[in-house]
């Protein structure tokens, strides 16, 4: 871009070529501070490449913030037994592993990470336990790396071989996937089965749910299978998105068929308006996968197809920031030179507009198969399934010029209910507010508060005064009776 003197001289000369000319340049020169800027906002820093012995393919795990301030994620591979490990790493890069699995306790965790109101971690492992199978396990483990497992599947009416996480529910409880079921389990391990999908082709309820459900406002648990559902267009259906109710009732809301996208992957995100977003890993346009949204009604928009430029096959969840529009990454894809594609980071409004934010070349990593967590410093982390230095995977981060922001564990609760406040620099916090109605609260480290819903408090945005500014929820925090 030219100096600012060059400018002049250039726009000076140009007034001899005519209006036309001008208007030309003045808007060129909009679009170069445009791009400077953009390039200036956005930043892109590899944090850790693994090394087999410390663990290695994340797989579709993806990380999580901790009320500690660190992020914590889990491998399927590597560690001391070539088992997979569960980790944590700061925001600047340091990693310490927690545990390594040994097959009798687990194997193979490719689900994300939920951390409970209790301040422990819950997962699954796809693989290990002691079932007799060898078909996975539920398991707790500590911020310190004590683990405990609590259910160890035998393929039976319980399932078996779950590949996704866990979401924690209003009613304390966990619910999650296995095989071709959704199961409950209380925090203790009492495990229930709610509801099984069958597992032939032709199955018009779905087949293959293996990946973590979400629990909407409206109390109900939304999901994805893989397969079946009304439409034959696939071998073996091109998926469905479902409802579940926590007692177990199940509802088909959508059956795609291949034109709308083909075996949605990763899961979904309620968005602050209401509806789900999620993405497929092939049909649309191209068959190169899509990102779509759904009303909990069931009504599908297929928001954008993906060609294989812009990336190909989503596998993960995505995430919506701060500012509203949801990021997330494609296992294949992009524009830089790498076999087979190495993947992309992306950028997608509510309405559709999609922007390619970064394309893996495989010394930065390569194969992004867990989603983005944007974590309260406003920067997104998240890890690839290889490259890298040792070529067992990396973990990222990407800032896009969004600022600190702070988020509530849980989202809801009724007046007295207690409430912990995730940040990144809490100490010296003056005020907490729940729609604009003041709590008591009390700062436990630089990355958390912990408070209550005060009587009078409403729906709407949490704010934590630290400074002399002030810093909102990511969402709006919801006030039950």
């Amino acid at each position: 871009m030219k100096s600012t003197t060059q400018q002049r001289n250039w726009i000076s000369k140009m007034r001899g070529a005519g209006a036309g000319a001008v208007l030309a340049f003045a808007a060129v020169l909009v679009l170069a501070v445009i791009a400077t800027q953009t390039a200036q906002a956005q930043t892109f820093t590899t944090l850790h490449s693994f090394n087999g012995t410390e663990g290695g393919g994340p797989t579709t795990a993806g990380l999580i913030q901790a009320t500690d301030g660190s992020l914590y994620g889990a491998m399927a591979g590597g560690g001391a037994n070539s088992d997979g490990t569960v980790f944590k790493i700061t925001p600047t890069g340091t990693l310490t592993t927690l545990h390594s699995f040994g097959g009798t306790d687990g194997a193979s965790p490719w689900g994300r990470l939920v951390q409970a109101t209790n301040g422990n971690f819950y997962g699954t492992t796809t693989n290990g336990g002691s079932g007799g199978c060898g078909c996975g396990t539920v398991f707790k483990i500590t911020p310190s790396g004590t683990l405990t497992t609590l259910h160890s599947f035998s393929d039976g009416t319980d399932g078996g071989y779950p590949y996704a996480g866990l979401v924690q529910a209003t009613n304390g409880n966990f619910y999650g996937t296995a095989g071709d079921l959704v199961f409950k389990i209380t925090p203790t391990g009492t495990l229930t089965t709610l509801y099984t999908f069958c597992s032939q082709s032709g199955c018009t309820d779905g087949s293959g749910p293996q990946d973590a459900l979400v629990q909407a406002t409206d109390g109900n648990l939304y999901g994805v299978t893989r397969f079946g559902g009304a439409n034959s267009t696939c071998s073996g259906g091109c998926g469905t998105v479902f409802k579940i109710t926590p007692t177990g009732t199940l509802t088909t809301l959508h059956s795609f068929d291949s034109t709308d996208g083909a075996n949605p992957f990763g899961g979904m995100v309620q968005g602050t308006d209401g509806n789900l977003y999620g993405t497929t890993s092939g049909g649309g346009a191209d068959n190169d996968g899509t990102a779509f949204k759904i009303t909990v009604g069931g009504t599908l928009t297929t928001l954008h197809s993906f060609d294989g430029t812009d990336g190909a096959t989503p596998y993960a969840v995505l995430v919506q920031a701060t500012a509203g529009n949801f990021y997330g990454t494609t296992k294949n894809g992009g524009s830089a030179s790498c076999p087979g594609d190495c993947g992309t980071i992306f950028q997608i409004t509510p309405g559709g507009t999609l922007t390619t934010l970064h394309s893996f070349d495989g010394t930065d990593g390569e194969y992004p198969f867990a989603g983005l967590v944007q974590d309260t410093n406003g920067t997104f982390y998240g890890t690839t399934n290889g490259g890298g230095a040792n070529n067992d995977g990396t973990v990222f981060s990407l800032s896009v010029g969004l600022g600190p922001f702070v988020e509530t564990q849980t989202s809801s609760g009724k007046v007295g209910a207690a409430v912990k406040i995730l940040g990144s620099n809490l100490t010296g916090a003056t005020s907490v507010t729940f729609n604009g109605t003041a709590a008591t609260f009390t700062v436990v480290s630089k990355s958390e508060i912990t408070t209550t819903v005060p009587s009078g408090a409403t729906t709407g945005t949490v704010e934590v005064t630290v400074s002399g500014h002030t810093l909102k929820s990511n969402t709006k925090f919801r006030v039950t009776p």
